[in-house]
């Protein structure tokens, strides 16, 4: 059963809420049709519309907004559509479609997976076996700057054609990403850590690389050396809550200035008023002293 609202007279404004309860236990009491027989829902209350078959939010938000806001529908169809709204948020909620939980993009080696291993911080990358390459650091800078390096320093072994070399990453977060996607680059080659320790062909002309750890921190030779000169070791944890206490110390004290402000501009509104009250009493006075020299006046010339 289909309902017309030109049916009866129109209501006014100020009744809509009122009225919206009698079109609301007719549709409690099934009177009016609201579920499809496939399923979908569609609105008594607008019979001549092309679309019936509403998916629940869809028909919530149809009757939401005619009974909230549409300028060219009568009071009427106002309180039919908010007696609608009602009902489905009321008695067809188990209509609504489930909601999805969005799946989160798993950011490059999450501090989850590797909160305990410790890397050498700032963020360190190590290349081997260069050989027969230049070695200006202003190439490698440019040969990875896809990673966004801030320096790289080379190590010629002595006696040696072989070269070594670290790379340095920015201390913050993005600086754990790239480096970590630099250690990736060299892993999806098979050149990376595990790759040239495993490697069986001394006359390999590739370069191997990888994100310096605990172990390459305690190493021997120049490069063992100075990462102990330049960095600490350090888990990804740390430098998380460290982080995180940054930035809590630094609302703490945007909080003081803020209240310190206030109070500043309280003292500042307190002596305002003052000099104000004193400036009025300033001109009541003048008034008083001004319509007393005039009545003065006035009674001498009579």
């Amino acid at each position: 059963m289909d309902y017309s609202s030109e049916e009866d007279s129109d209501i006014s404004e100020s009744e809509i809420y009122d009225y919206s309860e009698k079109p609301y236990e007719l549709l409690r009491a099934g009177k009016y049709k609201v579920k499809n027989l496939n399923g979908t829902l569609r609105c008594p209350y607008c019979a001549g519309k092309k679309k019936q078959d509403y998916k629940y939010k869809d028909l919530l938000q149809h009757a939401s907004g005619v009974g909230k806001g549409s300028a060219n529908r009568s009071a009427k169809q106002k309180a039919n559509h908010l007696a609608l709204a009602k009902y489905l948020e009321t008695d067809l909620a188990n209509e609504a479609e489930p909601i999805q939980n969005p799946t989160l993009p798993q950011a490059v080696n999450q501090p989850s997976q590797q909160e305990d291993i410790y890397y050498v911080w700032p963020w360190t990358g190590i290349i081997v076996n260069i050989k027969g390459k230049s070695i200006d650091s202003r190439y490698w800078l440019k040969e990875f700057a896809q990673f966004r390096p801030n320096d790289f320093h080379i190590f010629m072994k002595d006696g040696d054609m072989t070269a070594e070399a670290v790379i340095e990453f920015n201390k913050d977060w993005n600086g754990f990403i790239n480096a970590s996607e630099f250690e990736k680059s060299f892993e999806t080659a098979r050149h990376g850590k595990k790759d040239w320790s495993s490697r069986k062909l001394e006359a390999d002309s590739n370069i191997y690389g990888w994100v310096a750890r605990e172990d390459d921190y305690n190493c021997g030779g120049p490069i063992g050396e100075y990462l102990r000169n330049k960095g600490t070791l350090r888990t990804v944890s740390d430098i998380v809550q460290e982080a995180c206490e940054n930035r809590n110390s630094i609302v703490t004290n945007l909080t003081k200035e803020i209240e310190i402000t206030n109070e500043n501009l309280d003292k500042m509104q307190s002596k305002f008023n003052e000099k104000t009250m004193s400036l009025s009493r300033m001109l009541e006075e003048k008034d008083k002293l001004h319509n007393a020299f005039e009545e003065g006046l006035y009674a001498f010339d009579l």
